[in-house]
């Protein structure tokens, strides 16, 4: 959970939050999208994680750094140049939640082999969609409240949410570092500058020599465009849901969003992880591709109805969004454990790093453009178009390379 709060904060509440500020689609998804950076250039830096100092310590330090990052939200959003130093503080907890998810990675890494992995990224994943769940399905509608309650004082209501979380967040900080075990494999480094600096490129040579020339290119291209669908779809979701009905959206109330988007469909987003960690422990992850690439493409079609039925019936919403959002989650689970897959053996935490900060650029770079695509062609066509580009998807599961045993349970 405190791997998936900055997350959610950093490339979902930020929307939501900005949107209530009065940018514009096009300004959204381009700003916002640029937070995704860090979690893009993230192996640059991941060496410096698993050859100094432990695991542990650089999860404590993060959580300490982004508890800071928040209150810097809070504080700078009632100044002049609040715009300037929400982006700021929000690239610092950028940064934080990037080295955070390496040293979370590599510590779950450190003591679980490929069966433990392809079982509990289900779990694993759960409890990170139960901090989404609490960012968009208590936060926003939170913040929807607080503005009644101080009259549309936009601003000033979202700083108490964000001094809120700091306090949160600097108690999560608190309690791991008196709970949180030292496993045997997680063993200090006291390497040097030099040093470190050194193991950078046997770590690069070494994951670019894993598989074979041509291998590599489907295997990068599965990393980068396994999710360009939902790269498109990621922030003007969001806004669609949410904008009123003059400007194309559903109009949703952030009290109902909270309980559409940020409960129901984030419910049906974590039983998705689950269901798929369990059959991809169960059979393989080889044996599951296909059913799991349908599953994050094709759901998406229920944007396609809601853009055109405009239905003000939030069950029916809720619905459509349980049934995306499941699909995700169980589409998901292939990149995953494609990515652990892709990560064994030595620098397993700095590979491991790499694989999703290709995949984080997949998100990235689509997101800039979405804003501008939806508000030239409208979120009708918009939505026909993402349809249309889950060809993508489909084209780069065709040649991905899987071992049909991996994530299958041993046999003693």
């Amino acid at each position: 959970m405190a791997e998936g709060l900055p997350n959610v904060v950093v490339m979902t509440v930020a929307v939501t939050m900005y949107m209530h500020l009065g940018m514009s689609d096009t300004e959204i998804a381009l700003y916002t999208s640029w937070l995704g950076l860090p979690w893009v250039i993230k192996p640059f830096w991941s060496p410096f994680v698993d050859l100094y100092k432990t695991k542990r310590w650089w999860v404590l330090t993060m959580q300490a750094l982004l508890g800071s990052s928040l209150a810097g939200v809070a504080f700078t959003l009632n100044t002049p140049l609040w715009f300037q130093g929400t982006m700021c503080c929000f690239f610092l907890m950028a940064f934080s939640s990037a080295t955070h998810d390496i040293a979370a990675d590599g510590y779950y890494m450190l003591e679980l082999d490929d069966h433990q992995q392809a079982w509990f990224v289900g779990i694993r994943n759960t409890f990170y969609r139960l901090a989404v769940i609490f960012g968009n399905g208590v936060l926003i509608p939170i913040a929807g409240i607080l503005q009644v309650y101080f009259k549309d004082r936009v601003a000033f209501t979202w700083s108490l949410i964000f001094y809120g979380l700091a306090a949160l967040f600097l108690g999560v900080w608190l309690y791991h570092a008196y709970i949180m075990p030292r496993p045997v494999a997680d063993q200090r480094h006291d390497s040097n500058f030099k040093e470190v600096a050194g193991g950078i490129i046997p770590m690069f040579v070494s994951y670019f020599r894993k598989f074979p020339a041509k291998e590599m290119v489907f295997a990068m291209l599965f990393l980068l465009l396994y999710r360009f669908p939902e790269a498109l779809l990621l922030k003007m979701g969001l806004t669609f849901l949410q904008r009123p009905n003059s400007e194309g959206g559903l109009g949703l109330s952030p009290q109902e969003f909270g309980l559409a988007s940020g409960t129901v469909g984030l419910i049906g987003l974590t039983i998705g992880g689950i269901v798929g960690g369990w059959l991809a422990s169960r059979d393989g992850l080889k044996r599951w591709l296909w059913p799991m690439v349908c599953a994050i493409t094709l759901p998406d079609i229920v944007y396609v109805y809601l853009s055109y039925a405009m239905p003000d019936n939030l069950a029916l919403i809720s619905a459509c969004l349980f049934v995306e959002q499941f699909g995700y989650g169980l589409g998901f689970t292939a990149l995953t454990l494609y990515m652990l897959y892709f990560s064994q053996g030595e620098f397993k935490t700095s590979h491991y790093a790499i694989c999703t900060g290709i995949s984080y650029l997949g998100l990235m770079l689509p997101g800039m453009v979405s804003g501008w695509l939806k508000d030239t062609m409208g979120y009708n066509h918009f939505f026909i178009l993402v349809m249309v580009l889950c060809v993508i998807t489909f084209a780069v599961a065709a040649f991905v390379h899987i071992d049909a045993d991996f994530g299958k349970k041993k046999e003693e």
